[in-house]
């Protein structure tokens, strides 16, 4: 039988499901609805008490800014160049939580009173998708009044995230082209950490491996390997090519064998253009994608992630700059503790051993202010362009060890110092007699 479809209207018809003191979800990065949001910020006055809830925000915004007063506030989950000043300000707020439990959060703790989220066209029988984005508006489709801001421009992907027009409370056309990104370019400090991360991965592995020029000089390293899978938050340009070259095939995964699996895309055009209706690729709800359950099941998980700091104890501070909060939590945790609950899985976090003004980021303790990310107890390999770190069922002095190994060599003789004068080192042994 046919579904009745809703008539489509305008982005003005947002205006009718804003309610007093309601949260507004939006999609993170390319799965916000744009028009509609620029519409809530133009008519803020009429608004009371609203907060937009996003991740990771692509554009500058009055609201985000705090420049629409109490009218209309910001909520990120996952910090940006967008809102991290604001941030900083106290102009808008973060609502810290690992990627996985993002949609729980947003079931808990706001009013959830509208979703407004981009989506590719709809086809002859009235599905749309959420195009390049899965994520957590996926998860929240039927549990609140959802506006679909149709782009032209938007691929039509495969996966969990269909909607039809029947479903949703109003929905508008617009044609505007996403924010593409173009791959970051490895310099040789990258590519001596992409060459030891995948020394380390075994044929018929599954990745999950995030964006910027570290990630990208792994999945360069990886060329020569077989038969991988990917099982990964972020589809990225590296992942896309290695799906082109062969080397990602999919056929060794036990979930979804033979299609790489995210939560959401971001990259070039060109990777939004290979997206459309390719099969190759099924994005699916972040609390079942980025669930460390889930992850598990997969033999050979290997995860990569970035971070900024590891103290001696391998506490990795990964969304915090010199103390200051530059990010969130993002998935890094989920695939941390999924990949080592793994048949034979690996957790990899990749840092250069220096920051830009020379500073070491091996450090015997956090700097002030830095937020633990991935917990001593669920990290794994620590990896710099001097080595390999296993930290992984090693005592504190082993730990210390290893991990003043892969620091600079110009900080070595420090680090070594501030060890052995904290009892790092292990026990001091007892002069006889």
């Amino acid at each position: 039988m046919q579904r009745e479809r809703v008539p489509e209207g305008t982005v003005q018809d947002v205006l009718d499901h804003v309610v007093p003191y309601g949260d507004v979800i939006t999609g993170m990065a390319n799965g916000e609805a744009v028009e509609a949001l620029d519409l809530l910020e133009r008519e803020h006055e009429r608004l009371t008490d609203v907060r937009v809830f996003q991740m990771h925000a692509l554009r500058p915004r009055l609201y985000i800014d705090g420049r629409c007063g109490d009218h209309l506030r910001h909520v990120s989950l996952f910090l940006s160049p967008a809102t991290r000043a604001a941030c900083w300000s106290g102009a808008c707020d973060l609502l810290a939580s690992d990627f996985s439990n993002v949609p729980r959060a947003l079931r808990r703790h706001t009013n959830l009173s509208l979703i407004v989220a981009a989506a590719s066209p709809p086809d002859a029988d009235g599905w749309c998708t959420l195009g390049t984005n899965a994520e957590y508006v996926a998860p929240l489709r039927g549990e609140a009044p959802l506006v679909l801001e149709v782009n032209e421009r938007m691929p039509r992907t495969h996966g969990n995230h269909r909607v039809h027009l029947s479903e949703v409370a109003a929905w508008y056309r617009t044609d505007r082209p996403l924010v593409a990104l173009e791959p970051a370019r490895p310099d040789d400090r990258d590519r001596a950490i992409g060459a030891f991360v995948a020394d380390r991965i075994q044929h018929g592995a599954t990745l999950q491996i995030g964006i910027g020029s570290v990630p990208e000089a792994v999945l360069d390293a990886l060329s020569g390997h077989r038969d991988l899978g990917v099982h990964t938050e972020l589809f990225s340009d590296g992942l896309m090519q290695l799906v082109e070259r062969g080397v990602v095939t999919g056929g060794e995964k036990r979930q979804h064998p033979g299609v790489a699996v995210a939560t959401f895309a971001l990259g070039s055009q060109r990777l939004y253009d290979w997206l459309d209706d390719n099969p190759a690729v099924e994005l699916h709800p972040v609390d079942w994608v980025n669930d460390p359950r889930t992850i598990a099941t997969e033999r050979r998980m290997v995860s990569v992630n970035a971070t900024t700091e590891v103290d001696f104890f391998g506490q990795c501070a990964s969304e915090t700059m010199a103390g200051r909060l530059w990010s969130g939590s993002g998935g890094q945790a989920d695939f941390a503790r999924g990949a080592i609950a793994s048949s034979e899985g690996e957790a990899f976090v990749v840092l250069h051993s220096t920051t830009s003004d020379g500073r070491s980021r091996i450090r015997p303790t956090l700097t002030d202010g830095s937020i633990v990310t991935t917990s001593k107890n669920d990290v794994d390999h620590v990896v710099t362009e001097w080595g390999v770190a296993t930290l992984r069922g090693r005592t504190v002095a082993e730990r210390t060890r290893a991990l003043i190994a892969v620091a600079h060599p110009s900080h070595r003789e420090w680090l070594k110092e501030e060890a052995e004068g904290r009892g790092a080192l292990g026990p001091r042994p007892v002069a006889a007699g």
